[in-house]
């Protein structure tokens, strides 16, 4: 059976609407919470995906260098790659590049533009702009064989790296997922002075959140002959 990894850094943020479509392709999710991986290999995959997390990947916590050892492994061997805004910074990191705080975070939904690179890969047949969910602080200067795939007027959005690829917006999210970050998150929220209610997408918002997740993993799964 085709196997799939799926690295945890905090519970709250799952596969949420990636786990519905890989199980429904007869994928195996073999889930781990990255501060218990073991090893750094990435040999026995199909598709490795590295979820987020409210960790800064500067901090040089243990477990985030095993991660980025597993990351660089699994570019190494070719073995297809997807990291989520945390997932995607620790690609950005092992890769070469600069992850460091931004100007300022980016938390609900935001716009984002894709590049042509984006429209004809990962992205394809979605509208650019597109309104995506954020939830980040940290940003990437990006290793020079990096290519964009897409940007906001902030920071990179989302780029490929050989067999990785990293998104920093969330198309994962579903409604249960969300409200559990404003609770797990609230902290960040008041300090942010945001209003809970706005962070929120609304029901019709998150429906279209789902139609451009499950374009994102039909395009990895045939891009990379899953």
């Amino acid at each position: 059976m085709r196997k799939v990894l799926s690295v945890q850094n905090i519970a709250c943020e799952t596969l949420g609407t990636l786990q519905r479509l890989l199980k429904a392709d007869g994928f195996e999710i073999e889930s781990k919470s990255a501060q218990e991986l073991k090893s750094a290999s990435s040999a026995g995959y199909s598709a490795i995906v590295i979820l987020g997390g409210p960790m800064a990947v500067y901090d040089n916590l243990p477990y985030l260098q095993k991660e980025q050892e597993l990351i660089r492994d699994a570019i190494k061997n070719d073995i297809p790659l997807l990291g989520i805004c945390l997932g995607s910074q620790l690609i950005a990191q092992a890769a070469g590049g600069h992850v460091f705080k931004g100007a300022r975070k980016e938390i609900g939904l935001f716009d984002v533009s894709l590049s042509g690179e984006g429209k004809k890969g990962l992205f394809a047949g979605l509208e650019s702009p597109m309104k995506v969910f954020q939830w980040h602080g940290d940003t990437y200067e990006l290793p020079k064989e990096a290519e964009v795939l897409a940007y906001s007027d902030l920071y990179p959005q989302a780029f490929k790296i050989g067999s990785a690829y990293g998104i920093q917006f969330h198309l994962e999210v579903d409604r249960p997922m969300v409200e559990s970050w404003i609770k797990e998150y609230d902290s960040e929220v008041r300090a942010e002075k945001l209003d809970r209610a706005k962070v929120a997408p609304k029901a019709s918002e998150i429906e279209r959140l789902v139609e451009r997740c499950q374009k994102v993993y039909r395009n990895f799964v045939k891009i990379n002959h899953l």
